[in-house]
């Protein structure tokens, strides 16, 4: 069972999170493991706790880096299929309660995830529209389009896709559905480039491409849970621990900025000498400005084009 998938700014993910040979870290989204595999190679003996929600990367994740799993009392890896919301209730559950010394977030869907047709991620492939993460949930992209209003289309396209022809897309949604519902991505694509003007469908690539990545942010909350894994991942850093976060959205950035930035800075009172114990910020930014991919990743790795990496540090 092979997961191939090239890991964008692997080195600057892995370095900048400054890895002890004896740290405790997590890989929040584990995928096809290029991140661990690097940072597996930094720590000696210490452990890295692979998460991930999608089942076939977990089957592969254990094919994969069985030499680490062998042994059942202290192995180098530990694999979790669960969503990384759910990341300190977790590590309590694998007896890790005393912090962690590092965490990273590779976000957005996988290559594999995009390549397997009978996913229904990929406006590229025919398959039933599928679009979950985690296959167990009940919510799929099917659901979603045939049984959302027309204005619940339309907010999800323009909110999750920036897609200015959300409110022609929604309503032609609603339009196709009466006459039978919508099952596959063929159908829906054709209903998405019937509802875009044509001068419109000659640029900007695929047209389909912000109502797909719309819809699949929808089905998996991805925003939402993004959002509370960070709070908890700063809650269970160690002092000196950090935090590092790969986004290719802007919405997924500006949260990742936000947050950040919630626990870096603090307003202190106006003529207060020092800043009290109880209002010092929880977090140093490590990079100001969010690292991009060089020249040479650029080139020879498509994905890199929209990555953004930004680093902080629990003081």
């Amino acid at each position: 069972m092979k997961f191939k998938h090239t890991s964008v700014l692997l080195h600057e993910t892995i370095n900048n999170l400054e890895p002890k040979n004896d740290g405790l870290y997590v890989d929040a989204t584990f995928g096809g493991g290029g991140h661990a595999k690097y940072l597996l190679s930094k720590i000696d003996s210490g452990t890295l706790i692979g998460f991930d929600q999608d089942e076939y990367a977990i089957k592969a994740a254990k094919l994969n880096f069985a030499d680490l799993l062998r042994d059942d009392s202290n192995p180098k890896l530990k694999l979790v299929h669960d969503n990384f919301s759910h990341l300190e209730r977790d590590l309590v559950e694998l007896g890790y309660t005393d912090g962690i010394d590092g965490i990273y977030y590779d976000l957005g869907v996988s290559s594999p995830q995009f390549d397997q047709a009978d996913r229904g991620f990929s406006y590229r492939y025919n398959a039933r529209l599928d679009m979950r993460m985690d296959q167990s949930q009940d919510l799929d992209a099917y659901e979603l389009v045939n049984t959302s209003s027309q204005k619940e289309l339309a907010n999800i396209l323009y909110k999750y896709g920036d897609e200015k022809f959300s409110r022609q897309i929604a309503r032609r949604i609603v339009e196709r559905r009466r006459e039978k519902p919508i099952e596959t991505t063929f159908e829906l694509v054709d209903i998405i480039k019937d509802a875009i003007p044509a001068y419109a469908r000659r640029t900007g690539g695929h047209p389909a491409k912000k109502s797909f990545q719309a819809l699949r942010v929808a089905v998996n909350h991805e925003l939402d849970v993004l959002q509370a894994s960070l709070e908890e991942a700063i809650k269970v850093l160690r002092p000196g621990g950090r935090i590092s976060v790969i986004t290719f959205q802007s919405d997924e950035d500006k949260i990742v900025k936000k947050i950040f930035k919630k626990y870096s800075e603090v307003e202190v009172p106006r003529g207060m000498p020092m800043i009290p114990e109880g209002l010092k910020p929880t977090l140093r930014l490590v990079n100001r400005k969010p690292i991009t991919a060089s020249a040479s990743e650029l080139e020879n790795n498509n994905r890199s084009h929209s990555a953004k990496l930004r680093v902080a540090e629990k003081i």
